[in-house]
């Protein structure tokens, strides 16, 4: 009996760690680096995406989408996320929506109108969340967060604008308090001359932002002759009214309308500054206002299995951080080592990288500032040719980033999300390709063991 009791504090003492160990962390321990990402018991418990579908981006006010609801763009994508995965509409713990422009109350309204189209009951709650262009991704965000608390098993993260109905707009009535606070007075600048300032301050010249501009374009066309982008886009037959004629005709869009493939140097030299008699940042080094809606289903990795639906990405992490109102369009360079860092990785391990070019200055700026190599960011264009719908940009990339992620394999297991935040901060998050599997590459044969029992010998 004392030798068996002798044994057991043996056993035990090795299961025990040698010594506390600061540096390691909740983070570390779900993550790793690339070359050792080792599971752990709570593989079960990853948040994953299952689906994720947008509709075509069109130019707001003369696009595709001029004369189509805010909640018939947004009830085409809630449905087709059910659609496509076959899970019962009942089941949804939650949709969250990112949405920026419209106001909040009337937008939440024709958000759940939006649900009731799409077939949901009505014992499926939502709601919308606004900060501002990561709007999309934080619904993400919120929703693979709530999974993880427990509070229900299944959600949905969309995100929605519609720039023709609603156009940015200016403060109406500024507190004169904001005159004795520098970086107040910031939060109301232009996000034009946000980003004059980042050029300027940070010596990005007119002929990078233009260059940009005509790669964001080169590589949109490239993808969408390619049919890259049909695995997230969803057609959406609509109508559109003639504005001379009032004649209104059904059509079906399923290719975003901003693209330019012949965009070049020579014509984006020859546009005047928009926003500075002396600036560098054009209508053509910009990105375009628009109309679109994403959503993304989201839920454990244990359901999805149990489910039988193929997972598309896991959520491994999430970062809003603040900068200066005067520059902020530097924000992805501050949120993408924060939520690479939260993931237990390092720069050099992203393989793929969405940033939202909401300027080419403050886009430019944040890929050198990070010392990215171009050849992983933004590889099938972003928005200066695709289009920025507000609040539905986080979701876009969303599909953009895993459905590229998936078709190049085993050469792309991370992808980061980011973008700058109007009034003065970024956005980041970190997913992992769907179909990474670990191999067991600590494992070793023992040969003799004696601190196993003699029955077990």
């Amino acid at each position: 009996m004392e030798k068996a009791f002798n044994r057991q504090k043996v056993l035990l003492a090795h299961l025990q760690p040698t010594s506390p160990s600061p540096l390691l962390s909740a983070s570390i321990c779900a993550a790793g680096d690339s070359a050792a990402y080792h599971r752990t018991a709570a593989f079960g418990d990853d948040i994953v995406i299952v689906a994720a579908y947008r509709t075509a981006i069109c130019k707001a006010r003369r696009g595709g989408f001029k004369d189509t609801f805010p909640d018939d763009l947004l009830g085409f994508v809630l449905k087709a996320v059910v659609e496509k995965t076959n899970v019962n509409p009942s089941e949804v713990g939650d949709i969250v929506v990112g949405t920026v422009l419209a106001p909040g109350s009337e937008r939440a309204i024709e958000c759940r109108m939006a649900a009731f189209y799409a077939g949901f009951p009505d014992t499926v709650p939502l709601r919308t969340v606004n900060r501002q262009c990561s709007s999309g991704l934080q619904a993400v965000a919120d929703v693979a967060a709530s999974i993880k608390a427990g509070y229900y098993d299944i959600g949905i993260a969309a995100g929605l604008e519609c720039m023709t109905v609603n156009g940015i707009r200016s403060v109406p009535q500024v507190n004169p308090r904001v005159e004795a606070f520098q970086q107040a007075r910031d939060c109301l600048l232009p996000m034009g001359l946000t980003s004059e300032n980042v050029a300027q301050r940070y010596g990005v010249t007119r002929q990078d932002q233009d260059q940009a501009a005509v790669d964001s374009h080169r590589k949109a066309a490239a993808a969408r002759a390619s049919g890259k982008f049909k695995d997230e886009i969803i057609p959406v037959t609509t109508k559109i009214v003639d504005p001379e004629t009032g004649i209104q005709k059904v059509i079906t869009i399923s290719e975003d309308d901003g693209i330019r493939p012949n965009s070049n140097l020579a014509e984006l030299s020859r546009l005047k500054p928009a926003f500075k008699k002396d600036g560098s940042t054009t209508a053509g080094n910009a990105s375009q206002v628009s109309d679109g809606a994403g959503a993304v289903l989201l839920m454990k990795r244990s359901l999805a299995a149990q489910k039988g639906l193929p997972i598309l990405g896991v959520f491994r992490s999430f970062a809003a951080v603040g900068v200066d109102p005067a520059v902020m369009g530097v924000g992805p360079a501050a949120a993408i080592p924060a939520a690479v860092q939260a993931a237990g990785l390092e720069l050099n391990d992203i393989d793929l990288f969405e940033i939202n070019e909401a300027f080419a200055s403050q886009y430019v700026y944040c890929i050198k500032k990070l010392e990215l190599d171009p050849e992983k960011v933004n590889v099938n264009g972003g928005a200066i040719a695709l289009g920025h719908p507000l609040g539905a940009t986080g979701a876009r990339c969303v599909g953009t980033l895993l459905n590229e992620m998936k078709r190049r394999g085993k050469d792309s297991r991370f992808g980061v999300i980011s973008m700058c935040i109007g009034s003065g901060m970024g956005a980041a998050a970190v997913f992992e390709r769907g179909d990474c599997v670990d191999a067991l590459c600590n494992v070793r044969k023992v040969g003799s063991n004696d601190l196993l029992s003699k029955d077990a010998r």
